[in-house]
């Protein structure tokens, strides 16, 4: 039984909650956006891993105080990314596993290889031309998305360097959905990953969770991939 902190208790906190009992995992303790640091510290013994949930703002003090408890981290919180530097430097000083993505949802790492092989077949089509549309919730601070930003290095690194429009929606109750497009002169090649329920990305981390604990270093999506061969 995977003994979990949870940091943040929003919707996405709430719905770890809900679903842990699912992935043989038990909510040690929650910290709220009153309680914060000293939430984490007040931290069982017994906790084995903290999934944070929160926001851009608390994700550097946050880390900082799970790093002091050896307390490894799955950040699930994005628009934090202009302090990574501080917060790779903390993981490093202090000898603790995290895992940080923009998306938990393991069909969108899926999706984003194959975002990544059309852009390497488009690469040299000088007329083909990229973009990539992201739509969710009203109440989603950050525009474009992480995971666009994420889609967008995909294609980049897969050897497309012609420039990508990035373009974004914040409406009603939307859970997200990325669109990848490659246009040219006379046909159109759309990639789409739609997410039906939050649900999604609670029951990612939630895997990820329990395949952090016990490690040490920094972590992404693609190192959880490649170590199930089965995905």
């Amino acid at each position: 039984m995977t003994r979990i902190l949870l940091v943040g208790h929003g919707r996405m906190g709430v719905l770890v909650e809900q679903l842990a009992p699912e992935y043989g995992c038990e909510i040690a303790g929650i910290v709220t956006e009153e309680t914060g640091v000293s939430g984490i510290a007040a931290a069982p013994e017994s906790t084995e891993v903290a999934i944070d949930f929160t926001t851009a703002d608390a994700v550097v003090a946050n880390i900082q105080a799970l790093a002091e408890r050896r307390i490894n981290a799955v950040i699930g919180t994005t628009g934090w990314q202009a302090h990574e530097t501080a917060v790779r430097a903390v993981v490093d000083r202090l000898g603790i596993g995290v895992l940080a993505a923009s998306n938990f949802s393991i069909g969108l790492h899926i999706f984003r290889g194959a975002v990544a092989q059309a852009a390497a077949g488009f690469a040299s089509q000088d007329a083909v031309g990229a973009w990539i549309h992201e739509a969710h919730h009203i109440a989603k601070k950050d525009a474009p998305s992480g995971t666009a930003l994420t889609l967008k290095e995909s294609i980049v690194d897969a050897g497309y360097s012609r420039p990508i429009d990035v373009s974004s929606t914040r409406a009603g109750s939307i859970p997200g959905t990325h669109t990848v497009g490659f246009d040219g002169p006379s046909e159109t090649v759309t990639l789409t990953h739609t997410v039906r329920d939050r649900a999604v990305f609670a029951r990612g981390a939630l895997e990820v969770a329990r395949w952090l604990v016990g490690k040490r270093g920094w972590f992404t999506m693609d190192d959880y991939l490649k170590s199930r061969p089965s995905l």
